[in-house]
């Protein structure tokens, strides 16, 4: 009887190692060990797709997909990276995207345990291994390579990848199970699929020989061809797909400008930078990193949903990647001191309750803890239970925005006012305050709440500025946490003498200086919460450093990332936005930046079909 994976935790495969060679009936007929397993994936794969001709060949500034049926190991995914590497000059800009689906992955544990047996792999398998998500269904992207290599890992059933990932792929690895031991992965509808992501040209390989696929893969539109097998496979198929059109490039690599430098314009900005494509950054501000992002301190988290429906998959799956993304990051502007949620409220503690009831979440992403655990964690008496997310902590936005901008292919252009955007000569205008003018084929609107002032179409967009003030608590003041908490009020642990607490949600007050009111607002809140911070000293909250900031959140409090749309549906060309994170930006802002890149280039999406759809920009119209 096949058992069903508990939302959101996905059932790992269970390994019998025999011999200290992994094995099991789950990868169907394919036998893991150290003799023939490499080899086998560079004869099927590698040799019958032409990989190292095609890598070889393919023009800078482009990409190459491959798409494959069944993960397993990652053998076969990191064969491929390493005939990538061996293919492409050091300094190429061109990317290498896999795109792979398993439905029992394995445990970090395991994986590292069977890719232990391909020393020859060992660079590439310990990079895979340090960026291996947390075992939740769903799309997870993994930027390898310094971004030169980039694995899109659905986990999940086939037939659902292929109808919720968008990509065309160059190549099919069609793995090694036979239809007796994978019967979903043969499906006509599944092969149907496959058609559906190729274009004319695809190539395939596949250990499988059976008449049947034969003729389903033939009827689907690939030319069959049976081939000498490997080892004791006699034969196996290959293929090219004729019934489609030759896919025309998208791909365009003139500048694309962004309008805002706050963390979404900068970590957008960089993205696209480290794919080869030249970037106008623009700000009215000085310098990177001044508006809602210029907090000394922020705390990286999102508040997952009792269910888990596609918004709070996609708020697990950006924060999994954001704490893969920052990671990279501790030496300048990253500090993973783990993160605690507390149940603050009985409304809260309530919440929390029917959560861990009907929810299962690898321990890598979260774990509940007692009020006895979370006090040992934050090294402070705390009262409450909560949450502990041991992956996240706290970033300095401002200079996390300052870093990220910093790149040869990022031009910056500050203290300078767009006043509109419009269309000119087939491309569009950008005219600042001085009312000079520039064209350009691409504009992403990041500018938070303003963002809507600068759409070229007619429209009034849902977008709403909400103040939010922060407090700086002086360490010799307070008895400080060692980890961020999070609760009615978040605080962070001390930094050059201060820790940050707030912020204030002030849905109607637009003052943009600081009050000693909102100072005590925040004092108040951190103390209910946290009682045993206080130690009695006298706390002038006039005299507190603060700083206030107009964070940009949508009438659905969901973000937005995408091609603008009119109020009628239709996509503008050419203009895209990024905006409405709210008050979990630092979160949200590496995965969106991650997925816009991917639209803009063409290459394929880090967000599945189902989740992009609640990032969609034509939402936000008013009906």
């Amino acid at each position: 009887m096949q058992r069903k994976p508990l939302p959101p935790a996905m059932e790992p495969a269970e390994l019998i190692w025999r011999d200290g060679i992994p094995e099991s009936t789950r990868f169907g007929d394919v036998y893991f060990n150290r003799d023939n397993g490499l080899a086998e994936s560079r004869y099927v794969f590698i040799g019958q797709n032409h990989l190292s001709d095609r890598f070889r060949e393919l023009p800078s500034h482009r990409h190459f997909v491959i798409a494959e049926c069944g993960f397993g190991t990652g053998l076969n995914f990191l064969a491929a990276w390493a005939e990538w590497q061996a293919q492409r000059p050091a300094e190429d800009d061109a990317i290498l995207h896999f795109v792979s689906v398993e439905r029992y992955p394995l445990t970090r544990p395991d994986l590292k345990r069977a890719l232990s047996h391909w020393p020859e792999l060992k660079h590439q398998a310990a990079e895979l291994i340090d960026h291996y998500p947390p075992l939740i269904q769903g799309t997870h992207r993994l930027v390898l390579a310094k971004g030169k290599v980039r694995l899109t890992l659905y986990f999940g059933d086939t037939l659902n990848a292929w109808r919720d990932l968008s990509f065309i792929a160059d190549a099919w690895f069609l793995g090694g199970f036979s239809p007796s031991h994978n019967p979903e992965m043969w499906l006509k509808e599944t092969l149907e699929q496959v058609a559906e992501h190729s274009k004319a040209g695809t190539t395939l390989a596949t250990f499988t020989s059976v008449p049947q696929i034969q003729r389903d893969l033939t009827d689907v539109g690939f030319d069959i061809t049976l081939q000498p097998g490997f080892g004791y496979k006699r034969d196996m198929l290959t293929g090219a797909f004729t019934a489609g059109k030759p896919l025309v490039t998208t791909e365009n690599f003139e500048t694309v400008a962004i309008i805002g430098a706050g963390i979404a314009g900068t970590l957008l900005a960089r993205n696209l930078a480290e794919r080869g494509i030249r970037v106008l950054l623009i700000d009215r501000a000085a310098q990177p990193g001044s508006a809602a992002s210029g907090n000394p301190q922020g705390a990286l988290y999102v508040k997952l949903g009792v269910e888990y429906n596609t918004q709070t998959e996609l708020a697990a799956t950006a924060l999994s990647f954001s704490q893969r993304y920052y990671r990279a990051c501790q030496s300048d502007f990253w500090h993973p001191t783990g993160l605690l949620q507390l149940a603050t409220s009985p409304q809260e503690a309530d919440r929390q309750r029917r959560f861990n009831e009907r929810n299962t979440y690898p321990s890598d992403l979260l774990v509940p803890v007692t009020a006895e655990q979370a006090t040992e964690l934050a090294g402070i008496a705390l009262e409450h239970s909560g949450l502990w997310f041991p992956n996240s902590g706290w970033l300095a936005p401002a200079k996390a925005c300052q870093n990220l901008a910093d790149h040869p292919l990022i031009e910056t252009r500050f203290d300078e006012q767009i006043a509109s955007i419009f269309p000119c000569n087939g491309q569009w205008c950008l005219r600042n305050n001085r009312s000079e003018d520039q064209q350009i084929s691409r504009i992403v609107i990041a500018g938070g709440h303003e963002s809507a002032a600068l759409v070229p179409v007619p429209g009034e967009l849902r977008l709403k500025p909400i103040r939010g003030q922060t407090t700086q608590l002086p360490e010799p003041l307070f008895n400080l946490p060692r980890t961020v908490i999070c609760g009615n009020r978040y605080l962070n642990p001390a930094s050059n003498g201060n820790a940050t607490t707030g912020a204030t949600f002030d849905l109607r007050d637009s003052n943009p200086t600081p009050t000693g009111r909102s100072n005590q607002e925040n004092l108040n809140e951190v103390q209910s919460m946290l009682p045993a911070i206080a130690t009695g000293a006298a706390v002038p909250t006039d005299q507190l450093e603060a700083r206030v900031a107009f964070r940009c959140t949508t009438h659905d409090y969901q973000p937005v990332a995408g091609r603008l749309h009119d109020k009628h549906g239709a996509p503008v060309d050419g203009i895209y936005l990024m905006t409405g994170l709210g008050s979990k930006g630092l979160a949200w802002a590496p995965l969106l930046a991650e997925y816009l890149a991917d639209v803009i280039t063409g290459q394929p999406q880090s967000v599945s079909v189902q989740l992009a759809k609640r990032l969609e920009t034509a939402r936000l119209y008013r009906a």
